[in-house]
């Protein structure tokens, strides 16, 4: 199914909602996801470059562990004002903490954030002193449902993937009945192609087609890759792979940072080099479950299918974008 954003997908877990929005004269766009009820989250940030808000505020022993909704945006630090929109967009319908019993104090909505930089793609970037980010977070609430965009859409809308068009992508993995689904804006440094191929690094984990089945050649010889930001960059820049692993399973906060921890090894089987000190690769973990898990070994199951599913979503938000544009 396609609409006005590119491929649309429903979301494999009830319990959350997913809004988009994009500006396509700027070349940028906005996600949010926007738990029905606050969800427990913990982050994990592997990039030399990240772009973050309120990631301090998940930490170990820290005050907050449930989030009311995760801001993915483009616009470098100034997609960091997504959050602003989201967090207006909850507080005027009563919902984040309630830090006092006197009804006339605001609530507190605990809205992380993370940007990627597509500020160098082209676009109308002349906004002066009203960037377009807080304006797309409000509309992306108000379009959030149960289908996500894929391909040019949300916060992938003016990604570039090495050389290539980035893109936003889901993908879900079940293990032993639970769910994990991966939702990632991919625009890194590093290529998601083999070196001198049209063959995703992530081809063996792809499920029913989504890659077109592209495979490398049976006499494939790995050779250094020439479609990579680093070689035009050679100097500063930022890129960045962002996004959002969800789950039906009940974790505890400590639980999710493994989940975002081991899912961050997706972004590896999707595309090298990865996590350099020019991208700011940043992964959330949610949940929204009643089913707990049973042991350690169960978790790295699931922590496993969570790698696998962030890099079939990175990949395919790359192939659908690419096929968008051509």
């Amino acid at each position: 199914m396609r609409n006005s954003l590119g491929m649309s997908t429903p979301v494999p877990i009830p319990g959350f909602r997913i809004g988009q929005a994009h500006d396509a004269t700027v070349a940028t766009g906005v996600t949010v996801i926007l738990p029905d009820h606050a969800s427990p989250c913990a982050v994990d940030v592997r990039g030399g470059g990240p772009g973050t808000r309120e990631t301090d505020t998940l930490a170990h022993g820290n005050l907050i562990t449930h989030v009311h909704g995760i801001a993915l945006a483009g616009g470098s630090v100034y997609g960091l004002a997504a959050a602003d929109g989201v967090c207006t967009w909850l507080g005027a319908r009563g919902r984040g903490y309630a830090a006092s019993a006197n009804d006339a104090v605001p609530v507190s909505p605990i809205v992380p954030a993370a940007i990627l930089f597509d500020n160098a793609n082209g676009g109308d970037k002349a906004w002066r002193a009203t960037p377009p980010f807080r304006r797309l977070a409000m509309l992306a609430c108000e379009r959030a449902g149960t289908d996500v965009a894929e391909g040019r859409a949300g916060a992938g809308f003016g990604a570039m993937a090495g050389l290539y068009p980035g893109g936003l992508g889901m993908a879900s993995e079940v293990v032993d009945g639970l769910t994990v689904t991966a939702i990632i804006a991919a625009n890194p440094v590093g290529s998601p192609y083999l070196p001198g191929t049209t063959c995703p690094h992530a081809w063996m984990y792809e499920r029913e087609g989504e890659f077109g089945g592209a495979r490398p050649s049976a006499d494939y010889t790995w050779r250094p890759p020439t479609d990579t930001k680093l070689e035009v960059l050679r100097g500063a820049g930022q890129s960045t792979v962002i996004g959002a692993v969800l789950t039906n399973a009940a974790l505890t906060q400590t639980q999710l940072k493994r989940l975002a921890v081991m899912a961050q090894d997706g972004i590896a089987h999707a595309v090298q080099p990865s996590h350099t000190p020019l991208d700011g690769d940043t992964l959330f973990a949610l949940s929204a479950g009643d089913t707990p898990i049973g042991s350690p070994v169960a978790l790295a199951y699931l922590g496993a299918a969570a790698a696998r599913a962030t890099a079939r979503a990175l990949t395919r938000g790359v192939l659908l974008a690419r096929a968008e544009i051509n």
